[in-house]
C-alpha cells in the first residue's frame, strides 16, 4: 500500500467513493510522555461494495471495527488502514496509540525548562491530523468533529468548540467533552492542552451574537502577554471583515493561543488560532515586528471566512486561502488600525519576497500544480502568499474595490461550509464588476514569472516630454506579457525634498504602451512607474531619475514611493544589472532618514547580504567592515530610544567582523559603552553574545553562563545559535552532529542551530561540509519528518560560501537526483541563490 504521500488522484478517487458526515474523537493524554490513546468514530456514506482507506499514523493499533465487525489490525500499515466491503452508510471505530512529536507537526509536546510544566498543541496543516486521529485526510471531505479529551485536571483544554466544564475522573484527571463543530475540514481542527494562563473578553458580532474571546500563553511567559492590545486589534478586525464581507463571523468563539516551538507564524484553526511565541514580547522588538504581529492576527482572522468557512477542494487552490488572507489582512491593517502604512510594509516585505520567489527556477503559477502532499509542503512560499496577495491587489484595482468586496460577499453566501475552485470566486467577481476575467485569470493566475516595466522617455532641449511609453518585458522561460492597472508618479525637488506633483492612472498591456497625455509636459526630476504599488511587476528608473534617486532617495516624502525606489534598486542589484557596491553606497547614503520600520529592516538585511556575498570577492572583507563602521555611526547619531537606533545596533552586530567591532559589542553588552535610550535587555544581550561567539570572542563557558541566567526556551534557542556560530571547524562539526546524528532535537533547536551553523566570519570553514551535506541529504529526507528535513535541506546548506565550488557540487548532485521532487526543488532554490551571488560578484568586479 502507498505510504504517507497522498496523491491528488488518490484523493479524487476517494472523494468519488465516500462522503464523511461526523467524527467523534476521544483522546487520552494521561498515558505518559511518548504516546496518547486515540479512539475515533467516523460515520460516512460510500458506494456500496467499494474499498478505500483512512489515514492514521499510528504507534500501535488496539482495534478496528467497521460496521460492528472487528477487522484485522493487519489492515493498518502504520500510515493507512484499508477499508473493504463498504456499505451505503458506515461506522468505523479506530482505537490506537499515537505518538507525540517535538517537530511542530501533529500533537507537539513541550516541557517548559523554567518550571517543568508540559504543554501540548496541535498543528495539522497540511496532512497531520492523521497523527492524532484516524481521518480521511483531504480538504474536500468535510465533516463535523466532536472531541472528548482526558487530561490532568490542572490543565486547560481548548478546541474549536467552546470549552466545556471539565468532569473530574479522579483527584488529578478530568474529562472535557466538547460539542460538535460546524462542518469543516480536518486540517483546521485543533487541540491545545496544558496549564496555559488566559485572559477572557467578548465582542458583539454583526448578527447580535456574543462571541467569547480568549488569549492564552504559558505560565512562565504570561507576564509579558499584552492581551488587551490583542483584543483591540481583534475587535477592529471583526468589525472590518463583517462589514466588508457581508457575513457575520461563522463560529461560536475566538481563542488565540501563543504556543511553544511553533514552525510557522500562526495557524487558522477554526475558532482556536495558534501563534508562535515570538509574538509575546519579553524584550523590545522592532516596530516592524509589532506591525507584523497585527497583520498576522488579521491574516488568521480573515481565514475564518476564506479558508475555514469556504475551503479549497484541493491544495492547488491553496492560494485561495493564503493570498486572500494576505491581501485582506493588509487592507484591514491599513484601514482599521493605527498601522496606516501597511501597504508600504507590504511592498517592502511581501513584494520583495514574491519577486525573489518568482525568479527562482522553481517558480510556478499562483494556481500551482499540486500532484501530492510533498508538492504542497514546499508550496507555502512567496508565490502562494505574497505574489498571490499582490495579484489580488492588482485585481482589486482592475475591478474596483466595491465590486471586489461585493463579489466576495456573494461567494461566501453561495459556498459556505463547502469547497470551491478558482472559477467559483472569479464567476462572482465577473457578476459584480461586469468584467470578463478569463483572460486576466489565465495571464495572472495560471502563468509564472514576473514582468519588468521600463519608462521610455524622450525630452527635447527645453526639458519638455516629446514621447513617453511604458515598455514591458518578460523572462525568456516565462514570456507572458500581462495587462496592468498602474499609476505613474511625477516627483520634483521642492525645498530639498522630492514631492509628488502629478499622478496618472492607466491600463497598460503588451510590449509598449504609449502614454500620450504626458507629451508636452515638463519632465519632472523623478518619474516613478507603479506609483502607489498597484501592479505586480519589477520596475526600473530611467537614467535621469536614477541619478536623482541616488542623491535624494531619503527626501521622498511618501514612504510607499520610497519603498518602491528601494525595491527597484535592490532588484537591479540582484539581477546583476547594477554593481552591488553602488547599492551599498545608496543604502549607507540614504538609510538614516528612513521612517518605516519594515523598509528599514528589509533594506538593512539586503545591505548585509550584498556586503557578505554580492560585492566582488576581493572587496567583501573591506565592504563588510565599512558597513559595520557606518551602522555603528548611524546608531550613535539616531534619536535615542528610536526604532532606527535599535535596528542599527542589531544590524551592526550582524555585520561585525573586525576586532574593533567586537570590542564595541563586548563593551555594549557589559555596559562599559552606552547609547542614550538603548536598553540591553535579555534578547538584545543574546544577539550581542551571538556576534561575539561568531567572532571567537565568547567561549562555550560564556554561553553556558548566559543560559544559566536565562534558562528559558528562548534562552535555549539563543544558546544553540551562539554555540553553532563559533568559528572553528570543531564548533561547526559539533553543530552538524547535533542535527544529523541525533534525531531527538526539537524543531526550534534544529532551526537555531542551523542558523548559527551558516554564520561564518570566514566562510571557508564551511568548505568541508559541502560533500557531507550531499552525502546525508536523501537519507535525512527519507527518515525525518518533513519540517526537520526541510530545516536540514535549507538550513545546513553552506550558502555563506557563495562560490564556484558550492555551485558545481550542487549542480553535480542535481544531475544524479531527479527524485524526490520536493527535495530537489529545495536544492534547486539553494543553487539559484549561489548562482545569483556569483553573477553579482562578477558584475561588481567590472
Amino acid at each position: 500500500m502507498p505510504g504517507e504521500n497522498l496523491t491528488r488522484d488518490e484523493a479524487r478517487t476517494r472523494k468519488s467513493l465516500i462522503q464523511t458526515h461526523t467524527y467523534a474523537v476521544a483522546l487520552d493524554l494521561t498515558q505518559g510522555p511518548d504516546v496518547f490513546r486515540s479512539t475515533t468514530t467516523v460515520r460516512f456514506s460510500a458506494e456500496a461494495g467499494s474499498s478505500t482507506f483512512i489515514d492514521a499514523l499510528t504507534a500501535r493499533v488496539h482495534s478496528i471495527t467497521l460496521n460492528g465487525s472487528q477487522i484485522s489490525t493487519s489492515a493498518a500499515d502504520g500510515t493507512r488502514i484499508a477499508l473493504d466491503g463498504l456499505l451505503d452508510e458506515n461506522e468505523l471505530i479506530v482505537d490506537v496509540d499515537m505518538r507525540y512529536t517535538n517537530t511542530g507537526e501533529g500533537l507537539h509536546r513541550f516541557v517548559d525548562p523554567v518550571d517543568g510544566e508540559v504543554y501540548l498543541y496541535s498543528q495539522f496543516e497540511v496532512p497531520d491530523s492523521r497523527r492524532v486521529f484516524a481521518v480521511f485526510e483531504q480538504p474536500d471531505l468535510k465533516a463535523t468533529f466532536q472531541f472528548t479529551v482526558t487530561a490532568p485536571s490542572a490543565w486547560q483544554v481548548v478546541s474549536n468548540s467552546p470549552t466545556p466544564q471539565a468532569v473530574p475522573l479522579s483527584d488529578t484527571v478530568a474529562r472535557w467533552e466538547f460539542t460538535p463543530t460546524a462542518t469543516i475540514s480536518s486540517y483546521i481542527t485543533a487541540i491545545i492542552a496544558g496549564p496555559y494562563e488566559s485572559v477572557s473578553s467578548e465582542l458583539t458580532s454583526s448578527d447580535g451574537r456574543t462571541i467569547p474571546l480568549g488569549v492564552f500563553a504559558r505560565k512562565s511567559l504570561f507576564e509579558h502577554l499584552d492581551a488587551e492590545y490583542i483584543f483591540e486589534k481583534t475587535r477592529q478586525g471583526f468589525a472590518f471583515y463583517e462589514d466588508k464581507f457581508g457575513r457575520a463571523y461563522p463560529f461560536e468563539k475566538y481563542d488565540q493561543l501563543f504556543v511553544p516551538e511553533f514552525n510557522a507564524g500562526a495557524m487558522e484553526n477554526a475558532g482556536a488560532v495558534t501563534f508562535l511565541e515570538s509574538y509575546v514580547f519579553r524584550s523590545k522588538v522592532t516596530d516592524a515586528i509589532r506591525e507584523r504581529r497585527v497583520v498576522t492576527i488579521l491574516h488568521e482572522l480573515a481565514h475564518m471566512w476564506f479558508g475555514d468557512l469556504v475551503t479549497m477542494k484541493w491544495w492547488n487552490d491553496l492560494w485561495l486561502n493564503e493570498s486572500f488572507a494576505e491581501w485582506a489582512s493588509t487592507i484591514a491593517t491599513a484601514q482599521a488600525t493605527e498601522w496606516t502604512e501597511a501597504w508600504t510594509t507590504f511592498q517592502a516585505m511581501e513584494k520583495s519576497w514574491a519577486y525573489k520567489q518568482d525568479q527562482l527556477p522553481s517558480t510556478h503559477p499562483v494556481v500551482a500544480t499540486i500532484n501530492d502532499l510533498e508538492d504542497v509542503q514546499v508550496n507555502f512560499d512567496g508565490i502562494t502568499y505574497a505574489k498571490g496577495g499582490s495579484v489580488l491587489k492588482q485585481l482589486v484595482a482592475w475591478v474596483g474595490e466595491e465590486a471586489f468586496f461585493a463579489g466576495v460577499s456573494a461567494y461566501f453566501a453561495k459556498h459556505e461550509y463547502s469547497n470551491t475552485e478558482l472559477k467559483d470566486l472569479l464567476s462572482e467577481l465577473e457578476v459584480t464588476s461586469g468584467r470578463d476575467l478569463s483572460d486576466w485569470s489565465q495571464k495572472w493566475l495560471e502563468t509564472a514569472g514576473v514582468n519588468t516595466l521600463y519608462p521610455d522617455v524622450t525630452v527635447d532641449s527645453e526639458g519638455t516630454i516629446s514621447a513617453f511609453a511604458i515598455r514591458q518585458t518578460a523572462p525568456a522561460d516565462y514570456p507572458t506579457l500581462r495587462p496592468h492597472r498602474l499609476a505613474l508618479g511625477f516627483y520634483n525637488l521642492d525645498n530639498g525634498r522630492l514631492v509628488r506633483t502629478d499622478r496618472f492612472e492607466l491600463d497598460i498591456d503588451g510590449e509598449s504602451t504609449p502614454v500620450t497625455e504626458l507629451v508636452g509636459r515638463t519632465r519632472p526630476d523623478l518619474i516613478l512607474i507603479n506609483d502607489d504599488d498597484l501592479a505586480y511587476a519589477k520596475i526600473r528608473l530611467d537614467e535621469a531619475s536614477l541619478r536623482v534617486a541616488m542623491k535624494h532617495l531619503s527626501t521622498i516624502e511618501n514612504p510607499l514611493a520610497r519603498a518602491l525606489v528601494w525595491g527597484s534598486a535592490w532588484d537591479a542589484t540582484r539581477d546583476a544589472e547594477t554593481a552591488p557596491s553602488d547599492y551599498v553606497d545608496l543604502v549607507l547614503g540614504n538609510i538614516a532618514a528612513e521612517t518605516e520600520s519594515t523598509t528599514l529592516r528589509t533594506t538593512l538585511s539586503q545591505l548585509v547580504l550584498a556586503a557578505q556575498q554580492y560585492v566582488a570577492r576581493d572587496r567583501q572583507t573591506s565592504t563588510l567592515a565599512r558597513v559595520a563602521d557606518e551602522l555603528w555611526g548611524l546608531a550613535q547619531q539616531a534619536e535615542p530610544g528610536s526604532d532606527a537606533q535599535f535596528q542599527f545596533v542589531k544590524f551592526f552586530a550582524a555585520a561585525a567582523s573586525a576586532p574593533a567591532h567586537l570590542d564595541t559589542i563586548a563593551a555594549l553588552r557589559e555596559g562599559d559603552t552606552k547609547l542614550n535610550g538603548l536598553e540591553i535587555d535579555t534578547d538584545l544581550e543574546w544577539e550581542l553574545l551571538v556576534a561575539l561567539a561568531a567572532g571567537d570572542r565568547a567561549s562555550v563557558a560564556d554561553i553556558d553562563a548566559a543560559l544559566e541566567r536565562d534558562s528559558t526556551a528562548s534562552g535555549q534557542q539563543f544558546a544553540a545559535q551562539a554555540r553553532a556560530s563559533r568559528p572553528s571547524s570543531a564548533d561547526k562539526s559539533a553543530a552538524w552532529s547535533l542535527i544529523i546524528d541525533d534525531d531527538s532535537l526539537p524543531n526550534t533547536l534544529v532551526a537555531y542551530t542551523a542558523l548559527g551553523f551558516r554564520r561564518a566570519q570566514h566562510a571557508a570553514v564551511l568548505t568541508d561540509f559541502v560533500d557531507r551535506y550531499f552525502n546525508v541529504l536523501v537519507d535525512i529526507w527519507n527518515t525525518r519528518s518533513y519540517k526537520i528535513a526541510e530545516h536540514v535541506a535549507v538550513g545546513l546548506y553552506p550558502s555563506s560560501l557563495a562560490n564556484a565550488h558550492l555551485r558545481d557540487a550542487t549542480t553535480a548532485w542535481l544531475s544524479t537526483h531527479s527524485e524526490p521532487a520536493a527535495l530537489r526543488r529545495l536544492v534547486v532554490e539553494n543553487l539559484a541563490g549561489v548562482e545569483r551571488a556569483l553573477a553579482a560578484q562578477e558584475r561588481d568586479a567590472r
